[in-house]
């Protein structure tokens, strides 16, 4: 009997072995890991708001004319500043500092005499040249001027629409126009009518760089013909340009309105 309870229970144990032995549940299983499968987009999107991140601060750098000299957008900023000008975000800015000029416009109390003046740059201040600046890279391109003269003498470049606004409340508040402009002298027919046909029809003055002004840094020839208004007994009261060499200077304007622009800088 003990001999047979002894087969019985070998049997039992040798078929209990053998079925975990071929139990492919419980043998050793490889090692898997897991990754979500959007991990490289996950950081793909981080490095992208990065970009988005550094670029934002260099173009606030640049408004706030806190950057040195620079000749070009940073390459890794290119896209960015094409978004920019060419969205909302870049109509928005410039709908904001025209307000905000009309504003102040309004608040000035104009004396009897016809002497207060309000100055205006033209280039990316009343005129766009984003029509040029789309073939050239949104200021990726090192500015060549002989190809930028090519695009002035066609004499297409659009108004800014919050820009015309400003430019015809100014001009119906009893304010004397001035537009000082680093455009050559020989581009003033062009320029006359580059602006009849975007929308300004009036001015009081359209003054251009002569052959004794090419040369000078911006800031110094724009200052000198604003030391010029002055000493012909004009108040400055506004000045509205795309460049703190449009602003800074000598003969400064009582407020001045900086207009948008991370495509270029002229010293």
């Amino acid at each position: 009997m003990n001999f047979v309870r002894f087969l019985c229970l070998f049997f039992l144990f040798s078929f209990t072995f053998s079925h975990e032995t071929l139990n492919p549940h419980i043998l050793p299983r490889p090692l898997i890991l897991e990754y979500p499968d959007n991990t490289i987009e996950t950081r793909l999107k981080e490095l992208d708001e990065e970009v988005k991140l550094l670029c934002t601060s260099w173009r606030f750098a640049v408004e706030a004319n806190n950057l040195g000299p620079w000749k070009t957008v940073p390459r890794e900023c290119a896209e960015y500043v094409k978004d920019y000008v060419m969205g909302r975000g870049y109509r928005i800015d410039l709908e904001r500092v025209s307000n905000e000029a009309g504003v102040y416009a309004k608040s000035v109390e104009l004396s009897s005499d016809g002497k207060d003046a309000w100055v205006f740059d033209i280039d990316e201040t009343l005129l766009s040249n984003l029509p040029y600046y789309q073939e050239h890279g949104y200021g990726l391109e090192i500015f060549d001027s002989m190809e930028f003269d090519k695009w002035v003498e066609k004499a297409n470049a659009p108004a800014i629409e919050s820009s015309l606004k400003l430019y015809e409340e100014v001009l119906g508040l009893g304010f004397k126009v001035f537009l000082l402009t680093g455009r050559s002298e020989k581009h003033r027919s062009i320029t006359v009518d580059n602006l009849n046909n975007a929308g300004f029809q009036k001015w009081d003055k359209l003054i251009l760089r002569s052959s004794d002004d090419h040369g000078k840094l911006a800031t110094i020839y724009k200052s000198e013909k604003r030391s010029e208004m002055t000493e012909e007994g004009y108040r400055i009261h506004g000045n509205s340009g795309d460049q703190w060499s449009d602003l800074l200077g000598f003969s400064m304007s009582d407020r001045s309105f900086k207009v948008p622009n991370p495509m270029y800088y002229i010293p």
